[in-house]
């Protein structure tokens, strides 16, 4: 029987994410036994500060990658989300190998819908992609910083008249009851990555790792990764993309850039190639929105 240990973050919803790759891995090769490796990153420390304030997101990958690099561990499991997207990050040698299945993309409002939400109603969350995209809808909405893992963030709901969270980690985490409000593309569009995974290992370990690797969820990850990682390392606006697999098994990628005060916000769309509209969105107003 052979053996691969997984680092993962030590949070419910990192070891769900675990323990969904390992049962993958094995469902592969039914010989193979997964061993968890749990490490603390610098975003689990920091629960009360902004995340762009402590190193955006790699805050929740650096020492997750860590340990596969020091031989501590054979893969890493990651929230695509949380994974930088410029290749002049990704650490030496170590690559993602697989990017299974991904589940759902969107967000969602737990506490109220959107529309049963008073004047000047406060809503919970820490990301300035959710709150532009609330404001664009309802711009009487007043916003309150929000961090945590989801049972620290569905517990201050009360706190709140309603918080914003990614629809996936709720299904994962079996919380679906807490949902008020499914919010669309057409309204919230997701971060890059929201909903899929990403399994990183050393280059010679890929072909095993590679067999849960989904085909259509990869192309799709990879056009919203290409997309931000042309808009630059160092962009910290409000941005959001998601790409899907159109009838003819064409991508359609929808994309959104904005300003802090969401007083502009860029929204573009199309076949696919992230580099294409990221470069084109610069030209018509998002390279002076990151000046």
């Amino acid at each position: 029987m052979s053996t691969l240990r997984v680092a993962t973050r030590g949070s419910a919803l990192a070891l769900w994410q675990a323990r969904h790759v390992a049962s993958l891995l094995r469902a592969a090769d039914p010989d193979l036994e997964v061993v968890e490796v749990v490490v603390e990153t610098t975003g689990d420390r920091n629960r009360e500060v902004p995340i762009g304030a402590i190193g955006g997101r790699g805050v929740f990958t650096k020492e997750v990658q860590a340990a596969v690099l020091d031989g501590r561990a054979d893969l890493a499991v990651h929230s695509a989300k949380d994974l930088p997207s410029s290749p002049e990050l990704q650490p030496d040698g170590i690559v993602i190998a697989a990017v299974p299945e991904r589940a759902d993309a969107r967000d969602a409002l737990v506490g109220s819908t959107l529309d049963a939400l008073a004047p000047g109603a406060r809503i919970g969350t820490g990301s300035v992609r959710r709150r532009v995209q609330l404001t664009d809808r309802r711009p009487d909405l007043t916003f309150a910083d929000l961090r945590g893992n989801i049972g620290t963030r569905l517990d201050k709901a009360s706190e709140h008249d309603a918080v914003v969270v990614a629809l996936a980690a709720l299904d994962r985490l079996g919380r679906l009851d807490a949902v008020a409000e499914v919010l669309e593309p057409t309204l919230m569009l997701p971060q890059v990555g929201q909903g899929a995974l990403a399994i990183e290992c050393r280059p010679g370990d890929a072909p095993l790792v590679g067999v849960i690797d989904h085909a259509p969820t990869r192309r799709c990850v990879d056009a919203e990764r290409a997309w931000l990682a042309t808009l630059g390392g160092g962009c910290d606006l409000p941005a959001g993309a998601y790409c899907t697999i159109e009838d003819d098994g064409g991508l359609r990628l929808r994309a959104l850039l904005a300003s802090y005060d969401g007083r502009i916000v860029l929204r573009d769309e199309n076949d696919g190639d992230g580099a294409e509209l990221a470069a084109r969105m610069l030209d018509n107003g998002g390279r002076s929105l990151l000046e």
